[in-house]
């Protein structure tokens, strides 16, 4: 179909500096197992649009596209890319909502070559210099028409920041202020002329196809490095564990960039030749409008989004009797009562390894575990915390992940690889986990987590960054940030704040005032602020996080 490059021996042609790329043997192992092969992530959804090319391919308020509109439309993006002077392994930062735009820029950018840096559209100085200069991104790739807030001319500021960012293109609007416009930039293209450079470009399989990030446990996310031809296999994986068929459409409203949704709801739906439900807007009458007028068959809304639909449900404004299925991070059986379809539990994450349960599986299984891999070739041991020790079957502990589509190495971060990964290279995920057999056969627990971080409504943060963040208010002297438990939101970011002498403390309007001055992502600002004379700490001396979490566990009481 293309010029797509295959090897005698599996493994990338070039070598980018700074990623760590599987070892030769085991990706050895996985080709001749049949899990990986030599097709590349972008060849994959043109073979399904190319098989399904008269299927709706996205449905929504901002209108529908088939799938061949979609490969029609990607095929002029990726020229017109290549007009720009991009190459191939050039990095493209992404900071657009949920929309077509969106997908058609993402597909485009595979079909030139380039690598998209998954960012959130939240994302402010602090991450996007970051990441831009780290991934030494050469585009970025903004919404346009927020009426909030201003996307290119936060773009044209970043450019100062990270001169790599040479152009700036936005997604939706005219071009204005040094931003392209992308409909302005397709449009220009011919379509056949385009079709025939995508058919050209090169592609290895085996050669990183995304940047996707780490909620991380030090500092701003870490880049992970994924790969066309794993990427490919675990969106297939999961298709197929699910059954996803042509006729389905999947509504997810949490951000397509982020992996969850787009390896396991957006991908494996498109590759079925199904559609995907797409609004860039989480109000409740956008949701409501979508589950009444698009009817999904499959649908996955976190706790927050779900109370917004619940009383058109319970009024029966909306109907979910056509719902096939849910993948949840966690309350299969009581969702299962609300939609009246299966439920099924995720555990999973940016890293790789993807853990589901199934329809065959017992209904304790489905219920109290998160599942089994969806790869035969998949390992994971449950080790003693901080060594490689694995321990006895029930007793619980850190999970160590290895299988074809997990990472071996963040990008360009020795260190970081050095404390997360085994001696024989499998993924610490910083997890807590046992192993429980159901039937014979056995299925992993959720037990909790042993990183730093926030779940707040299945956003990681990372609670040293915004410790960072908030020590440079003026006031603070210093600060333990833990999460509380919330109804709605899983977890709340709590700061533990320690006054200066003479100053007054802030509260949460003051303190996110000075955060959005400082450059942090809103969805990280505390929500909540305790003031103590002195934050407690271990015996070592280190900030004792868990005496933190026993004074603040419960939520926040209202007069």
């Amino acid at each position: 179909m293309n010029a797509s490059i295959e090897t005698q021996s599996p493994g990338p042609c070039v070598r980018m500096p700074g990623v760590v790329y599987p070892p030769p043997e085991k990706l050895r192992r996985y080709v001749d197992a049949g899990c990986l092969g030599h097709e590349s992530l972008i060849e994959g959804f043109m073979a399904a649009h190319a098989q399904f090319a008269g299927n709706l391919a996205l449905v929504g308020p901002e209108g529908n596209v088939t799938h061949g509109e979609l490969d029609d439309i990607t095929n002029r993006i990726a020229s017109a890319f290549m007009d720009l002077g991009l190459q191939p392994l050039d990095r493209v930062v992404f900071q657009v909502p949920n929309c077509n735009e969106l997908l058609f820029g993402w597909l485009g950018c595979l079909k030139a070559g380039l690598i998209p840096v998954c960012t959130l559209v939240s994302h402010r100085e602090r991450e996007i210099g970051y990441l831009a200069n780290h991934a030494k991104a050469r585009l970025h790739f903004v919404q346009g028409d927020d009426a909030k807030f201003d996307h290119v001319a936060f773009a044209r500021q970043m450019q100062a920041v990270a001169p790599s960012l040479v152009h700036i293109v936005a997604a939706r609007g005219p071009a204005r202020d040094g931003a392209l416009s992308l409909k302005a930039l397709y449009e220009a293209q011919d379509p056949a002329r385009a079709r025939a450079r995508v058919l050209a470009v090169e592609r290895d399989p085996f050669q990183v196809v995304l940047f996707q990030l780490s909620g991380g446990t030090t500092g701003v996310p870490k880049i992970i490095p994924r790969f066309g031809a794993e990427y490919l296999y675990n969106m297939r994986a999961g298709r197929d564990w699910f059954g996803f068929r042509p006729d389905d459409i999947y509504f997810n409203p949490m951000p397509i960039m982020h992996n969850f949704n787009m390896v396991c709801c957006t991908g494996p739906t498109l590759l079925a030749g199904g559609a995907v439900a797409i609004t860039p807007y989480l109000t409740p009458e956008s949701l409501v409008g979508i589950l009444r007028d698009q009817k999904p068959t499959w649908i996955t809304m976190g706790g927050p989004l779900l109370s917004r639909i619940v009383p058109a449900i319970q009024s029966g404004v909306v109907s979910l009797q056509q719902v096939r299925g849910s993948i949840t991070t966690s309350g299969a059986q009581k969702l299962e009562s609300m939609i009246g379809g299966r439920a099924f539990h995720v555990f999973g994450m940016t890293e790789g390894m993807i853990i589901y349960t199934h329809a065959s599986h017992p209904a304790q299984a489905r219920y109290e575990t998160v599942g089994r891999p969806i790869s035969p070739l998949d390992r994971v041991r449950i080790l003693k915390p901080g060594t490689d020790e694995e321990l006895p079957k029930g007793e619980v502990g850190e999970p160590a992940f290895d299988g074809p589509y997990t990472i071996h190495g963040y990008y360009d971060a020795a260190d970081r690889n050095a404390e997360t990964f085994t001696r024989d290279g499998a993924y610490r995920s910083g997890d807590l986990m046992s192993v429980r057999t159901i039937e014979g056969r056995d299925y992993l627990v959720f037990q909790g987590r042993l990183k730093d971080v926030v779940d707040r409504a299945g956003e990681k943060i990372n609670a040293e960054e915004v410790e960072w963040a908030v020590v440079t208010h003026p006031a603070v002297s210093s600060c333990g940030v833990i999460g509380v438990r919330d109804k709605v939101y899983g977890e709340r970011v709590c700061a533990c704040i320690v006054i200066k002498p003479g100053c007054a403390a802030p509260d949460v309007a003051d303190m996110g005032h000075h955060l959005e001055a400082y450059g942090l992502a809103k969805f990280k600002w505390p929500e909540r602020i305790e003031v103590l004379a002195d934050l407690p700490v271990t015996h070592v001396g280190k900030l004792d996080k868990i005496a933190l979490r026993k004074l603040y566990s419960k939520p926040e009481m209202k007069p």
